[in-house]
């Protein structure tokens, strides 16, 4: 008599098993279950033939040993956000001791009189003139000052003239004009050698009051991704 062969599980499942043969005891019952990225599938395979089921049905298995899918996904994302939490932290302390050494500042630009290259919200970090000199065609950051002296605020524009001894002459790339002030080497507090876009939106406080809030939300979805079944 030739032997009997069946699929237990459908194609689609990517589970390719195979059962041949008859069982020794009619009344045996064996319980197949597959786990893995694309899932899990189980079957009830007996004298009767081979029933797709749930293993929760019969058994509970132990959570570490079912990795279905949104389990998968939920492994990969928080992957992500670990090695990217790795980075950025790796960066903050960096910055920090390179910030605490005078060698590095970041100011976060609050108009558009350098559009296009640099636009409000975006983060510039400089360097002190000490490290960088400045020359035509920099960007650097000074204090600008009242005609009495007194400080009014720091501004970030292009020396297109001028030297150090004399002052440099500065204009706002979208500006129609220079500035008045001359600024000299006492006056410029950083040269700029990065620009990071946009950053410095999300570091206001309306920014942040709606940022904490999706966090927690975010990490709520990543809790109910984990539990999925």
């Amino acid at each position: 008599m030739p032997q009997i062969r069946q699929q237990v599980f459908d194609s689609s499942t990517g589970h390719e098993i195979w059962v041949e043969g008859e069982p020794l005891n009619p009344d045996s019952n064996i319980l197949l279950t597959v786990s893995s990225a694309k899932g899990e599938s189980t079957a009830l395979i007996n004298q009767q033939g081979i029933v797709e089921s749930k293993a929760k049905l019969f058994v509970e298995a132990p959570p570490e040993r079912i990795v279905t899918a949104p389990v998968a996904r939920y492994l990969k994302i928080r992957s992500a956000i670990r090695w990217t939490g790795y980075v950025s932290a790796a960066v903050l302390l960096t910055f920090s001791a390179l910030s605490f050494t005078g060698t590095l500042k970041a100011r976060i630009v609050l108009t558009g009189s350098m559009n296009p290259v640099i636009k409000a919200g975006d983060v510039i970090i400089t360097t002190p003139p000490s490290r960088k000199v400045p020359k035509k065609g920099d960007i650097i950051a000074y204090t600008a000052k009242r005609f009495n002296g007194a400080p009014v605020a720091t501004i970030s524009h292009r020396i297109i003239g001028g030297d150090a001894i004399k002052g440099f002459i500065v204009k706002g790339d979208k500006n129609p004009s220079p500035d008045v002030q001359h600024p000299t080497l006492n006056d410029i507090s950083g040269v700029v050698i990065l620009i990071i876009p946009f950053i410095g939106n999300l570091l206001t406080p309306k920014a942040l009051f709606l940022i904490v809030p999706s966090i927690f939300g975010f990490w709520l979805i990543l809790d109910a991704m984990k539990n999925a079944e």
